[in-house]
């Protein structure tokens, strides 16, 4: 299986190395569609797998808590617009910083790769890294009609329950760093993937590298719920 996935990896990451166009506004290099499709958007999917798996009750509660701290939906018309605001100004802001800013429908996701985040094998954030979360918190913080899902991800190095439980360490101090900063709480949920989302092959330093990782997914709060 894991053969199998490194395969389908190579072939993403080839798909996506001939379909990069730069953004005129921030001079951010971009991904088509057809890219985001073939290999980049695997976070995305993940954590929409994730969210929707979960029970009823477990919704119910999330909309209660988001009502609660006076988080409200948007309209239906207006999410494609919020949301390319939104990531307007996201690539602006990150523009040079290592983080990737990825649009996959009506979702934002900001891959932050294990080298600037953390140090090897380690959950505490670089303090290097402060600054760039402290602009991407003041984006959060204008929208904040946006689900933050932050999730974990690692190589393939190591056990299973090893990278599982690294990757919801790592995943919980970015979301612990966010709360710090005022991001509201009810906005977050963390999940932990370990190895089982690559976006790169394994069998290369290089791709270990890009592996190892935290994904911002900002996900519109719909007034008929996530």
């Amino acid at each position: 299986m894991k053969q199998l996935i490194v395969m389908m990896t190579v072939a993403s990451l080839v798909l996506v190395s001939g379909c990069q166009t730069f953004d005129p506004y921030t001079g951010e290099q971009k991904t088509s569609n057809t890219a985001k499709g073939a290999g980049i958007g695997a976070g995305v999917g993940a954590v929409l797998g994730y969210m929707t798996s979960r029970d009823k009750s477990s919704k119910e509660r999330k909309k209660r808590m988001l009502q609660a701290a006076g988080i409200g939906a948007i309209a239906g018309g207006g999410i494609g617009y919020y949301m390319d605001t939104q990531e307007a100004k996201l690539r602006k802001t990150l523009r040079d910083t290592g983080v990737s800013v990825e649009r996959d429908g009506d979702n934002i996701n900001l891959i932050m790769p294990g080298n600037i985040t953390f140090a090897t094998n380690g959950s505490d954030l670089n303090a290097d890294f402060y600054k760039v979360l402290d602009s991407v918190v003041l984006v959060l913080q204008e929208f904040e009609k946006t689900l933050i899902v932050v999730a974990g991800h690692t190589d393939s190095t190591g056990s299973n329950s090893y990278n599982q439980a690294l990757s919801e360490r790592r995943a919980n101090s970015v979301a612990d760093y966010l709360r710090s900063r005022g991001v509201v709480d009810a906005r977050i949920e963390t999940v932990g993937f370990g190895e089982d989302h690559p976006i790169a092959d394994n069998a290369t330093a290089e791709g270990r590298a890009l592996n190892r990782r935290v994904e911002l997914s900002l996900l519109p709060i719909r007034e008929e719920g996530y």
